[in-house]
């Protein structure tokens, strides 16, 4: 077994997909404290500043006729102000900076993860389970300080028959529970997924004889993973823009 190992790494054929999502420590050594500095924080760090070059740098200005940049921050900030106030209504416009700032992160934290050598920090359970408990733990304190135990009504089913309410109650409770996890999963997972797929191809792209095919199977996924980038994206802050709306308006 070990000479086969040998053999398939000696052709080109042994890669591992997954080692493209180690965090590793900034200035070497093994062992990552809660305060070392990592891959992960730096390319945190760069979208941070990527977002303030973008929304305050390339906006500052604020032309008549706004310059390319200006016009993709004035984009972006049109594109969620109006998601904010068609999903959750008018009422929930104090929380738009909130929501630009949580779409922001997301989107160039993904679009930078594309680039080579760089390191996707959303591919991340950990980091996207801090942004899904955030949203989660906001849209409740949200929706108990504007409704009290009014807000409880989202979880009973007046609508339906007096006998199956409880039932039913037990079932939105374990739902709305269940939210985070569902919020957190699903953008780590596409991004991690589509990662790995382009390296697996790219370990194949070694081997002459499928090397087109491979390299074609990695363009199409590249473009993929840039409409992936952005839906994930968009589908966090939407899912946001739901909950805050059930928040706000929980007889709804």
């Amino acid at each position: 077994m070990a000479s086969e190992a040998h053999t398939e790494e000696a052709a080109g054929l042994v890669f591992h997909p997954m080692d493209q999502f180690k965090i590793t420590p900034l200035f070497g050594g093994d062992t990552v404290n809660w305060y070392t500095p990592t891959n992960a924080t730096l390319w945190m760090g760069i979208a941070v500043v990527v977002i303030f070059l973008l929304m305050v740098v390339g906006s500052r200005g604020r032309a008549m006729i706004p310059s390319r940049i200006q016009s993709i921050g004035e984009l972006a900030y049109g594109f969620i102000h109006k998601m904010v106030e068609d999903v959750a209504g008018k009422d929930a416009a104090p929380f738009f900076p909130y929501i630009m700032t949580l779409f922001m992160f997301i989107v160039f934290s993904n679009f930078l993860g594309l680039l080579p050598m760089s390191f996707t920090t959303t591919s991340h359970f950990a980091v996207t389970l801090v942004l899904a408990l955030l949203v989660f733990f906001t849209v409740t304190i949200v929706g108990f300080v504007k409704n009290g135990t009014k807000f409880l009504s989202l979880f009973w089913v007046s609508s339906a028959p007096l006998a199956l309410r409880p039932i039913l109650a037990v079932i939105e409770l374990i739902s709305y529970f269940v939210r985070p996890v569902s919020h957190f999963i699903r953008l780590a997972g596409n991004l991690m997924a589509g990662h790995a797929v382009i390296k697996v191809f790219a370990g194949f792209a070694q081997v002459a004889v499928i090397s087109p095919l491979a390299i074609l199977a990695i363009t199409a996924m590249y473009g993929l993973e840039i409409l992936v980038a952005f839906v994930q994206a968009y589908v966090f802050t939407i899912l946001t823009c739901v909950y805050l709306k059930d928040a706000l308006h929980p007889s709804h």
